[in-house]
C-alpha cells in the first residue's frame, strides 16, 4: 500500500518537473528541433522593458480638445436645424472653446429657438443672453455633467485606441494602464525604432475628404488672401531622383464632405503600374453610400484626402465611385503605409495626446540588468545551500534539492504562463529561495525536537511534518494574499514583482513539503536508514 503511495507521490512530482522543463527548454537553448517548433510551445520567457531594453511613455489626454470637437459637431448640427426649421439667426460660432453664441433676429425666432433647444439639444444650457435693438444674443455651452462625460471618454477610447495601434504594431507584452488625470502609461519592451513607435501612437488619425477650391487663386492665398470657407492645407511630393520630399500647397474647402468614422477597413496594396505602396481603405454601408454621393455630384472636381491636417492624396473624381472602395495614395515607404493601415483601422483618437515623460532602455543596459539579476539569485542560491548543507548536514543536501526545483518551476511557470520576468520579478525570486528554505527550517526543527525526546526517525519525520505544517501554510497563505493584492492594485515594476513572489510560493510549498517529503520517506521506508542527520 504505502509502495503505490510514494510512487504516486514520485510520479506527481516527475510531471510537474518535466512540464517545468518542457516549458523553459525554448529559454535555455535556441537549438530546438523543427518539429518543436512547430506543434509545441516555443515562446521564450517574455523579459520587461528594465532586461530587454525598450521604451517608457506617460501619455496626457487633452481632454479639452474632445469637448471643443463636440461642441464644434453641435454647432454644425444646431445651424442645420435652424436652417431647416427656418428660424432666422446669424453669426452661429463656436467661441472660447466650449461655448456658441447666436444672434436672433426677433422675440418670436428667440421663442421658436428656445423650444428647439428643449426638444433637440437638451444638453445645452444657455449660460447668458443680452438684448439689443430688438436682436438678442444668446451664449450656450454644455452641462458639466456633459463635459464630464466627454473627457472620462475621451480618456477610455484614447486607451483603447493606443492599445489597438500597439497590439497591430507587433510589440510583445506592452504595458497600457490608465492612471489619475487622464495619464496613460505606455511601455513598450524590445522596441527597435523609438520615434516611429512615438509617431504611430501619438498620431490623431483624423482623416477628412475635402474639396479643393480651383476656382480660386492659390497664389493669393499663399499671400494671405485666403477667400471665406477656404483653408491652406499642405501635403509632400517625393522625388524619385533625389529621394528628398517637398512641401506642396493645397486650397481647400473647409468643410469636411466624410470623415474615418465610417471606415471600415484599411490595409497595404502595391499598384500595378509603378509598384508604389499604397493604402486600400473601404467604408462601412452608410459611409460607402455617402462616398458614392459625394463623388456623382462632384465629377472632374478634385477630392483631397487629409489626414491630421497634411494632405496626402488630392485626385480628380472621374466617375461616380460605388462599393465604398477608396485608395491613399502620397509616394509612401512600405513602413509608411502600414503604418498609416494601423492609425486608420484603430481609428482616430478622441483628443490629441501630449508625450509628459519619455525614457529609453537600450538593450545593452537590458542586458546588464539580466546578468546582474541572475548574478544575484546564483550567489544568494550558493549561500543559502551551503549554509543549508553545514548547519543541517544530510538533511541540508535534501532542502538544497528543493530549492533548485523550485527555481526550475518557478522559471517553467514563468514560461508557460507568458508572464513578463522584470527586475523586481527577480528580486521576488531572490525573496522566494528564502522563504522556501524557511518552510524547511521550520520542519527540520521540529524533527530535532522529536528526536531529543527520544522517537524514531520514522515518528520523528512524521511528527516534524504534521506540528510544521500548519505554520508554514499559515505564513505562505498570508504572504499569497499579500501578492494577489499588489498585482491587482499595483503597476509595473509591482506587478512584475507580485507574479514571481506569487509563483515562487505556490512552488515553495510543492518542493518544501511535498517533495521532500517523499526523499524523506524513500529513505526511511525502502532504504531503512537507522539515523537521520539533521
Amino acid at each position: 500500500m504505502f509502495d503505490r503511495n510514494i510512487k504516486a507521490r514520485i510520479g506527481i512530482s516527475l510531471i510537474v518537473i518535466l512540464i517545468a522543463l518542457f516549458y523553459l527548454m525554448p529559454s535555455l537553448t535556441d537549438h530546438i528541433p523543427s518539429f518543436w517548433k512547430k506543434n509545441l510551445p516555443s515562446e521564450k520567457i517574455h523579459l520587461g522593458l528594465d532586461l530587454q531594453g525598450g521604451m517608457h511613455l506617460v501619455l496626457e489626454v487633452q481632454a479639452d480638445k474632445a469637448v471643443e470637437s463636440s461642441v464644434e459637431r453641435i454647432a454644425n448640427n444646431l445651424q442645420e436645424f435652424l436652417m431647416e426649421k427656418r428660424i432666422r439667426f446669424r453669426n452661429l460660432e463656436r467661441v472660447d472653446g466650449t461655448f456658441i453664441t447666436i444672434e436672433l433676429a426677433s422675440g418670436e425666432a428667440s421663442d421658436r429657438f428656445r423650444t428647439l433647444l428643449n426638444d433637440n439639444f437638451s444638453n445645452l444650457i444657455i449660460a447668458d443672453s443680452k438684448v439689443s435693438e430688438g436682436r438678442e444674443t444668446l451664449r450656450l455651452t454644455l452641462q458639466n455633467e456633459q463635459i464630464q462625460s466627454i473627457k472620462k471618454f475621451a480618456h477610455e477610447q484614447s486607451l483603447e485606441t493606443i492599445r489597438n495601434r500597439v497590439d497591430q504594431f507587433g510589440v510583445s507584452e506592452p504595458e497600457i494602464v490608465p492612471q489619475a488625470d487622464g495619464r496613460i502609461l505606455v511601455q513598450l519592451p524590445g522596441i527597435k525604432d523609438p520615434q516611429r513607435a512615438i509617431n504611430l501612437i501619438g498620431k490623431t488619425a483624423l482623416l477628412e475628404f475635402k474639396l479643393v477650391d480651383d476656382g480660386h487663386s492659390l497664389d493669393e492665398a499663399l499671400k494671405g488672401n485666403v477667400p471665406p470657407g477656404d483653408v491652406l492645407a499642405y501635403g509632400s511630393r517625393l522625388d524619385p531622383s533625389t529621394g528628398q520630399r517637398t512641401r506642396v500647397p493645397y486650397l481647400l474647402q473647409d468643410k469636411t464632405l466624410l470623415t474615418g468614422e465610417s471606415l471600415e477597413d484599411a490595409k497595404v496594396a502595391i499598384g500595378n503600374r509603378f509598384g508604389e505602396p499604397y493604402v486600400a481603405i473601404k467604408f462601412d454601408s452608410q459611409g460607402a453610400r455617402d462616398f458614392e454621393r459625394i463623388t456623382g455630384q462632384h465629377v472632374k472636381e478634385r477630392l483631397a484626402i487629409v489626414l491630421d491636417g497634411v494632405v496626402h492624396s488630392a485626385p480628380v473624381i472621374q466617375e461616380r465611385i460605388s462599393g465604398g472602395n477608396a485608395q491613399i495614395t502620397g509616394n509612401f515607404t512600405m513602413e509608411e503605409a502600414h503604418d498609416l493601415a494601423i492609425v486608420l483601422r484603430a481609428g482616430a483618437l478622441p483628443a490629441p495626446v501630449d508625450i509628459l515623460e519619455q525614457r529609453t532602455v537600450g538593450p545593452s543596459l537590458g542586458q546588464d540588468s539580466i546578468n546582474k539579476g541572475f548574478l544575484s539569485i546564483i550567489i544568494g542560491m550558493i549561500i543559502v545551500l551551503i549554509f543549508m548543507i553545514f548547519y543541517y548536514s544530510y538533511s541540508g543536501i535534501i532542502a538544497d534539492t528543493a530549492l533548485i526545483l523550485n527555481i526550475l518551476i518557478i522559471l517553467g511557470a514563468l514560461a508557460a504562463f507568458k508572464a513578463t520576468l522584470t527586475l523586481p520579478g527577480i528580486a521576488g525570486i531572490v525573496l522566494t529561495i528564502g522563504m522556501a528554505v524557511d518552510a524547511n527550517v521550520l520542519i527540520f526543527e521540529r524533527i530535532r525536537e522529536e528526536l531529543r525526546i527520544g522517537k524514531s526517525p520514522r515518528a520523528a519525520v512524521a511528527a516534524g511534518y504534521g506540528k510544521a505544517l500548519i505554520t508554514i501554510i499559515d505564513a505562505n497563505i498570508t504572504t499569497l494574499i499579500a501578492a494577489v493584492v499588489l498585482f491587482q492594485f499595483g503597476t509595473g515594476p509591482v506587478k512584475g514583482f507580485a507574479v514571481t513572489l506569487s509563483i515562487g510560493i505556490v512552488s515553495s510549498m510543492f518542493t518544501a513539503i511535498f517533495v521532500t517529503r517523499i526523499i524523506y520517506d524513500y529513505l526511511i521506508w525502502h532504504r531503512k536508514i537507522k539515523l537521520v542527520r539533521i
